[in-house]
């Protein structure tokens, strides 16, 4: 007697093999038979045709804060996720001492778009060290499976304190951070994060640690993490971050290296296509580099009191150091700050950068003044014209006299599709990228996966349905070294979503309010998805999350070299 039995599905398996018809059933949380004639169970699903794959694998989110007080990660489990890689870029909460748990907060306010408020009243520090921040998340229980990076910026505020946003790491400190890597990779860390790019500040513009880290540093890290013979390097990396330097970390770590985020720009139309190839490259050099890149297009909503897509301009440092709405208003007012942010947009060189001055592609959501719903729908490049001014005068003195409560959206990268269907058909890449946890008043892509399967497969045709679900499972799986996951097969743990390929996708986002202290969040919910189970229990059908707390996933410890 099995514990479940899925019949009369099509199964496509994560192998980027065929989709076949057959059954699937699961006894003990893993899957014991495919196809044939699998008999009898306690629960029967008759998937009446339906696509059955393995869960999604999402492998760039920032759950770190959000799972101290919700198991479940609202809303992934919900959007066919199985599993979440959280820890990226270096984002993370764990190791910190006592005294520096809110400069970590208001950090990740800011990096994370996440209200300090319900930040504050949320996180359980429940740990100070990295062992003890999954040894909570274990005794606890999670709703998805677990695999956690340890992180850079909490590193170093552990061995440097106040100086780990303003200085290089001397020899000691760097032993210092090497040591807690290596005792990460005993414990259970997936591996090594970090990020290098010049656009992840802290509160007041400060840089997040990572920045001020050297090469010396870097190297010495993921060597430390090399060492145990296992293990994923994984930054978001800045302008001055090249990839023949990533080559080398691989080769001296001996480690695989996922680089982020790779994201096309108009402005820049080659660039993300040059450092594929240079990735290309290194991989026929025998260096396992992979380029982390996203089917969506990269959208914010915003307000002027926090326009996270503005940050990576160097002209906007003045904005960011403003301590309250009054000086960040004198700050938006002064013409030598427009002079700044102009010049910057006139003069990219080079840089990355979210924001290069497409001033059509926000456009105004929502108005403070009743006065103004007329500006609303329209792009600030025709709001601006028609007032005879530059786009980011009309900008911040439309939010100014809206005391920066206006609803702006913005479409910054990732807008070009053919562009961006030659980047997830690249052998090179990686498909990623949802920030689920992260920029959460800005954008929800936690549906990625969905959106893949959706408008990739189904309505422009880039991918077969069969590479899809591949590179959403099975190839994530093999890159991260989690064992038994990401594919229908006996002995694979049993994390699996059935869906209707003919409607299957993601619905628009829309603002919740449920955060810690009633801070808003934005989400969005499933179409054309009937089931995800993790572990072979149900967590969600076609209504969305099942209630209760049952929190079936597990954090994953063991990964294979």
């Amino acid at each position: 007697m099995y514990d479940l039995v899925v019949k009369n599905a099509l199964i496509c398996d994560g192998s980027g093999t065929p989709a076949r018809p057959g059954a699937v059933a699961v006894a003990d949380g893993r899957i014991v038979a495919v196809d044939g004639d699998v008999g009898p169970a306690r629960e029967t699903v008759d998937a009446g045709g339906l696509v059955l794959a393995p869960g999604i694998i999402d492998s760039h989110t920032h759950y770190d804060a959000q799972i101290t007080w919700d198991p479940m990660v609202d809303p992934s489990p919900a959007l066919g996720v199985t599993s979440v890689v959280i820890g990226c870029c270096g984002f993370t909460i764990a190791p910190c001492k006592p005294g520096d748990r809110d400069r970590t907060l208001r950090n990740l306010t800011h990096v994370e778009g996440m209200s300090l408020d319900a930040l504050r009243a949320g996180v359980r520090w429940d740990f100070e060290t990295y062992p003890e921040y999954l040894a909570m998340l274990e005794r606890r229980g999670v709703g998805p499976n677990i695999a956690a990076f340890i992180g850079h910026s909490s590193i170093r505020t552990w061995v440097m304190g106040d100086d780990a946003s303003e200085r290089a790491a001397t020899d000691a400190e760097i032993a210092a951070m090497a040591d807690i890597v290596r005792d990460g990779m005993r414990n259970g860390a997936l591996g090594f994060s970090t990020s290098t790019f010049e656009g992840h500040n802290g509160e007041n513009g400060v840089p997040m640690p990572s920045q001020l880290a050297d090469e010396r540093e870097l190297r010495a890290l993921t060597r430390a993490m090399g060492e145990s013979g296992r293990g994923i390097f994984m930054l978001t990396k800045g302008s001055r971050t090249d990839i023949a330097f990533l080559e080398s970390l691989a080769a001296d770590s001996g480690r695989p290296v996922m680089v982020a985020a790779l994201l096309h720009n108009n402005i820049q139309p080659k660039r993300v296509f040059e450092e594929l190839a240079n990735i290309g490259a290194a991989r026929q050099r025998g260096r396992e580099v992979y380029g982390q890149v996203s089917c969506c297009p990269l959208t914010m909503e915003f307000t002027l009191k926090s326009p996270y897509l503005m940050e990576s301009l160097p002209g906007w440092k003045p904005a960011m150091a403003a301590h309250d709405p009054e000086a960040l208003k004198r700050v938006y007012a002064d013409p030598s700050f427009r002079a700044g942010v102009k010049d910057d947009l006139d003069n990219p060189g080079g840089k990355v950068r979210v924001f290069n001055g497409d001033w059509d592609k926000i456009t105004v959501v929502e108005t403070a003044n009743p006065a103004s719903r007329g500006a609303e729908g329209r792009s600030v490049a025709a709001l601006a014209r028609e007032a005879g001014k530059h786009p980011l005068d009309w900008f911040l003195d439309f939010g100014l006299e809206e005391n920066l409560e206006t609803m702006f959206t913005s479409l910054l990268l990732n807008s070009d599709e053919e562009a961006v269907g030659r980047m997830l058909n690249d052998r090179n890449t990686s498909i990623a990228l949802s920030d689920a946890g992260a920029h959460l008043t800005f954008f929800c892509d936690a549906g990625f996966g969905l959106h893949l399967l959706g408008h990739w497969v189904r309505d422009v045709g880039a991918l077969s349905l069969e590479q899809a679900v591949h590179e959403l499972t099975r190839a994530p799986a093999d890159i991260y070294r989690i064992a038994d996951r990401g594919r229908i097969a006996p002995g694979a743990w049993a994390d699996m979503i059935l869906f209707d390929p003919a409607t299957i996708g993601r619905k628009p986002s829309r603002r919740v309010f449920d955060l810690p202290a009633g801070a808003p969040r934005l989400t969005a919910d499933p179409v054309g998805l009937h089931g995800v189970w993790v572990n072979g229990h149900r967590v969600a059908d076609e209504t969305g999350v099942i209630a209760g707390d049952d929190r079936p996933g597990r954090v994953i410890r063991d990964f294979a070299a």
